[in-house]
């Protein structure tokens, strides 16, 4: 079972992708974890994506395919696996495509959690976060005991500059551009499969499950 979670920034691909990593006992995979553990490892690959992001710049599109197909060669990843935040671009979906049939595989579904824009920034908009602790709320949907007030250690909430309106607007600019037309791409190779993601969290989960038959 092998899946790519697709959708905007906020949509919760994410969630989505760690209940289905759980259910099925299948690694969750994201760029930025394989970033980390090569980097921590100082493996080869890790190395030279370090140099890159020491330099502000983003670890070109060969490199990130290289590290992605490392990873889901690993034993862990026999049963399949779920690709979080990646591909982003045709590009990259083409060069792991082609590494993937090297491997004498290819991905199962490609699932997108459609979420119209407004709805994403209302949702990340509502989003606060301890600035001692870190831990995270949501003025809608996980509201603290006292508004404004971490419930963890009591220290203030804010609205970090990502979840900004403008910010997020910005993100999905980007995300229409690059991103979306990843939609078409899958459509065409027949694998795409769309769920409403303005739904309940459980409720996206076993549309989910509904799609991947089991």
């Amino acid at each position: 079972m092998k899946i790519i979670m697709l959708g905007a920034p906020g949509a919760g691909k994410g969630t989505q992708a760690k209940k289905l990593s759980t259910k099925y006992s299948i690694p969750h995979i994201s760029t930025g974890d394989i970033f980390r553990a090569n980097i921590k490892g100082e493996t080869e690959l890790g190395l030279k994506a370090k140099s890159f992001m020491d330099q502000g710049l983003l670890v070109p599109d060969e490199l990130v395919v290289d590290l992605v197909a490392d990873r889901i060669v690993e034993e862990d990843c026999s049963k399949g696996f779920v690709l979080d935040g990646f591909p982003r671009t045709i590009p990259q979906a083409e060069s792991l495509d082609a590494a993937l049939e090297k491997m004498g595989t290819s991905m199962d579904y490609a699932i997108d959690v459609d979420v119209p824009d407004e709805v994403i920034v209302k949702r990340m908009s509502g989003r606060r976060a301890c600035v001692k602790c870190g831990a995270t709320y949501h003025t809608v949907y996980i509201a603290p005991k006292v508004e404004g007030i971490c419930d963890v250690c009591g220290s203030e909430l804010i609205l970090r500059d990502d979840d900004q309106p403008e910010t997020v607007l910005k993100r999905l600019g980007v995300y229409h551009e690059q991103t979306q037309p990843l939609i078409e791409y899958y459509t065409n190779k027949g694998i795409l499969k769309t769920v409403d993601g303005t739904q309940d969290i459980d409720v996206i989960f076993e549309s989910i499950c509904e799609i991947v038959g089991a």
